[in-house]
């Protein structure tokens, strides 16, 4: 009788610790997303100001910057992950495609409230990168217990499934930008 109850003690510990492992990995991912979630609040928050600035020097762009802020809408409307990174990814590109435009105004890179905006959104996406690959390094945990034994005997009686990764899509965005010397 005491051996039996060894046991049974024994196999509730481990269901609580596989239990407690997979909450935590859980738990990682959403404080992961919040991360990112915050960088792109910031961002989003920053495009109109940058917008607003340099439409008064470039007017001709102004395609550009209503693509972007139209891109910011789509991206707070989503909840969807795969559609919401996609969507970020092209945010990122048209505020690069911004910041290029500005080589062509010197009054404008000397803009205080300009370089003040361009420093802040350097620093966000700097952030950004480092939330995405925290977020990323979280689901890749989560998933693996997800997938391993014993975990997974518990996992999907438990409510528990795979996350997904803030991952770039196209194969063309995984490469580093030509980059010409004048």
């Amino acid at each position: 009788m005491l051996e039996f109850l060894l046991i049974v003690g024994l196999l509730v510990a481990g269901v609580i610790w596989i239990y407690n492992r997979l909450v935590r990995a859980r738990n990682l991912v959403e404080a992961a997303w919040s991360d990112i979630d915050v960088q792109l609040k910031r961002r989003h928050e920053l495009i109109p100001r940058l917008v607003n600035c340099v439409r008064a020097y470039a007017d001709y762009e102004r395609a550009t910057l209503e693509a972007v802020t139209e891109l910011r809408a789509r991206s707070e409307r989503t909840d969807d992950l795969p559609e919401k990174a996609m969507i970020e990814q092209a945010v990122e590109a048209g505020l690069h495609k911004v910041i290029v435009t500005v080589e062509d105004y010197p009054e404008l890179r000397a803009d205080e409230n300009f370089r003040q905006l361009q420093a802040e959104l350097v620093q966000t996406e700097e952030t950004l990168q480092y939330a995405r690959r925290f977020y990323n390094g979280a689901v890749r945990d989560l998933n693996t217990r997800v997938q391993s034994f014993p975990d997974l005997l518990l996992a999907a009686p438990l409510g528990f499934r795979q996350a997904q990764f803030f991952a770039v899509d196209e194969a063309a965005e995984r490469q580093a930008p030509a980059v010409e010397v004048s």
